[in-house]
């Protein structure tokens, strides 16, 4: 059957009951591809990101299918939730708005060597000294205060320089998405006001949906590779979910504007100003990416950060400093691989913005402890929901790809507007067994359970779809908001 869908006359077509095609149509240059169940279809009268599945179709070397998760929502330019290939080869571009504002924001796990009883009685104080001890909410404040010198080398060095500093381990790099540093950082192409944004927000979880929750490993789905994992039933973890802040919000907007400068000298036009773009192989693109990467290795410092604080807390309260990371991965980038197009290995720049990369077994990036079963795969839910930790399968549609989380269904305005009011939620979650430590009360409305898709369905559709499959299910227990 085909749905009416966008305000442009383009068609869904169901190709199954969870993957969704749009046709080529006007100037489109591949088709979309909609990763999604009945119940996950963005409403076409409230949300847009249909009509942006489209746009992006219409990209200078596009190849494959413009992509959208199974927690696809209106975001700037792509869809978040969305995953595009462009031929670097055949005059493909790099768009930030493919990227996003929050350059490599994230998620990243830790594994903590005590069981749930073992924290009876002791979570609260846990959750009150985490509370105190992360730097949350808008504008500055970090764990580390740095020097300027010092904050090139974090654009340069990632995850590298602060371990090297005794801010961690060596397994924490060895656990983390590149090693914990994205080559090809450019910090020149790192522009004033975004270094001075940068400079105080050093190790800091920052506001909106990013958050520190304590979780228990709740239900395992496939017990091989959550040992692989370092995962059991009972397990206290924590999930910490940032990015890269008020620098990667303005790398994003001077590169827009750099690229829509450029884009006439290209001879590029595309449907939305928002999807201003760039050759990859152009001085603009070259200039984006090598922003990009230095925002990535921001964002990885600002996580490993993070890390050694929630060790500090753990080890104040519990005597536990043990923490492992069992992954970090980020699903706000554009990276530079090669993939399988039409028969042929293809150098490609693939974006994935509220998209999360999902390497199946044999994978020669992934840590060699893990190539058997494929890369770890985070998973968010809403709130007060469970998460998931997944693994990547092959061959790995959408470029090996999945969703990032359980992804909006309302704004944040109608979220706030329909909900009880802060305190109310707070109480109703603890109420629920999970200890909420919010930094505004008028604000966590915003970030309610009903503000999100249901991250069960999500969770399905990937494993129908091939994307991903579960391993771990989590349950929250504390959750510390901006």
């Amino acid at each position: 059957m085909s749905l009416q869908d966008t305000g442009r006359g383009h068609h869904l077509v169901e190709d199954s009951p969870v993957r969704w095609r749009l046709e080529p149509r006007g100037s489109m240059r591949v088709p979309g591809v909609v990763f999604a169940s009945q119940q996950l279809l963005p409403d076409v009268h409230d949300d847009q990101s249909l009509e942006q599945v489209a746009n992006v179709a219409t990209l200078p070397g596009i190849t494959g299918a413009s992509y959208a998760m199974p927690d696809v929502h209106w975001g700037y330019g792509f869809p978040i939730g969305g995953v595009a290939a462009t031929d670097v080869d055949a005059g493909g571009v790099v768009s930030p708005g493919g990227v996003g504002f929050d350059i490599s924001c994230g998620v990243r796990l830790l594994a903590a060597p005590l069981d749930e009883d073992e924290l009876s009685g002791r979570l609260p104080a846990l959750m009150d000294l985490l509370a105190a001890t992360i730097p949350r909410g808008m504008g500055r404040g970090g764990v580390w205060r740095v020097t300027a010198v010092q904050l090139d080398r974090i654009l340069t060095e990632g995850a590298v320089y602060p371990v090297s500093e005794g801010y961690g381990e060596p397994g924490d790099l060895q656990r983390c998405e590149d090693a914990g540093q994205l080559l090809g950082a450019d910090p020149a192409q790192v522009g004033d006001r975004a270094r001075r944004r940068g400079l105080g927000q050093v190790g800091s979880l920052g506001s909106g949906n990013h958050f520190l929750e304590v979780q228990v490993v709740d239900e395992i789905f496939d017990a091989e590779t959550a040992a692989a994992f370092g995962l059991h039933p009972g397990q206290v973890c924590v999930m910490i979910h940032c990015g890269s802040r008020g620098l990667g919000h303005q790398i994003c907007s001077d590169h827009v504007r750099v690229m829509r400068e450029a884009m006439p000298r290209h001879g590029i036009t595309v449907p939305d100003a928002q999807l201003a773009c760039a050759p990859v192989d152009s001085p603009e693109g070259r200039g984006y990416l090598g922003a990009l990467a230095a925002a990535a290795n921001f964002a990885r410092v600002n996580r490993q950060l993070l890390t050694e604080a929630t060790r500090d807390a753990f080890e104040r309260e519990t005597g536990h400093r043990e923490l492992r990371l069992v992954y970090d991965v980020s699903h706000n980038l554009a990276k530079l691989e090669t993939h399988d197009v039409d028969g042929r290995r293809a150098r490609l720049c693939v974006h994935r913005k509220g998209a999360t990369r999902a390497f199946p077994p044999g994978a020669a990036d992934l840590p060699e402890d893990l190539r058997t079963v494929g890369q770890p795969v985070l998973l968010p839910g809403s709130m007060g929901t469970a998460s998931y930790v997944m693994a990547g399968v092959a061959p790995g549609e959408a470029f090996a790809s999945t969703a990032h989380g359980a992804g909006r269904k309302m704004s944040r305005h109608e979220a706030k507007r329909r909900g009880q009011g802060g305190a109310n939620l707070r109480d109703e979650l603890g109420a629920s067994g999970v200890e909420v430590r919010a930094g505004s009360l008028r604000d966590l409305p915003e970030e309610a359970p009903y503000a999100y898709k249901d991250v069960e369905e999500v969770v399905r559709v990937c494993e129908l779809a091939g994307l991903s499959r579960r391993v771990a299910r989590m349950r929250p227990i504390g959750v510390v908001k901006g």
